[in-house]
């Protein structure tokens, strides 16, 4: 209850100051698991790719964060979970797998950080293959300019049939560049 209220204001909230509009909603399976793979251009980007999804969509979030006194209950709440930052974090990892299992969404930012733009981590890969989930590529266009329109851009899913091969040491490699390259298609389709 407490996350649809929050999404609520949310919502009024992103729409009045960025003026907030969504492109293809509709590509987001309406059930089962998916991970909402996008770009990271800011802070505001975790409630930006879900605020305007029917489903709950679920958060990956630095460790630090969950220490602030009232923000750490509070993401929790909205079903963020801890990742530490500068290595393999096998416990987020494993949660990821668990909650996708769990037919949930999972909103992802194959960068890791705003720092780090257009070098993708493989973890997004690796956790929708393992997870089944459905791939949907994110875009998010605009600056997040006071009463300038933002745009949240999803893809059609992808189909990465072709390029899951157990036995090829590359595909993690492989299905990170697909998403990574869809995401820059589904930004430079609305830009």
């Amino acid at each position: 209850m407490l996350y649809v209220i929050f999404r609520f204001l949310l919502r009024v909230l992103y729409r009045l100051l960025f003026r907030l509009e969504a492109r293809g909603l509709h590509h987001i399976p309406a059930s089962g698991p998916v991970v909402l793979a996008s770009n990271h251009i800011s802070n505001l980007d975790p409630p930006t790719i879900g605020v305007l999804v029917p489903r709950k969509v679920n958060f990956m979030a630095k460790e630090e964060l969950f220490k602030v006194p009232v923000l750490g209950p509070l993401i929790s709440a909205f079903g963020a979970f801890p990742v530490k930052r500068g290595g393999v974090s096998k416990e987020a990892i494993k949660s990821a797998i668990t909650l996708l299992k769990a037919g949930n969404v999972l909103g992802i930012f194959p960068e890791g950080s705003r720092n780090n733009a257009g070098a993708a981590k493989k973890g997004t890969a690796m956790i929708a293959i393992r997870s089944g989930a459905t791939i949907v590529p994110v875009a998010i266009v605009g600056e997040y300019k006071l009463f300038r329109k933002t745009l949240v851009c999803y893809g059609e899913p992808l189909d990465l049939t072709a390029l899951i091969d157990e036995s090829s040491p590359d595909m993690l490699e492989q299905v990170t560049e697909a998403v990574m390259t869809r995401i820059q298609e589904v930004a430079a389709q609305y830009h």
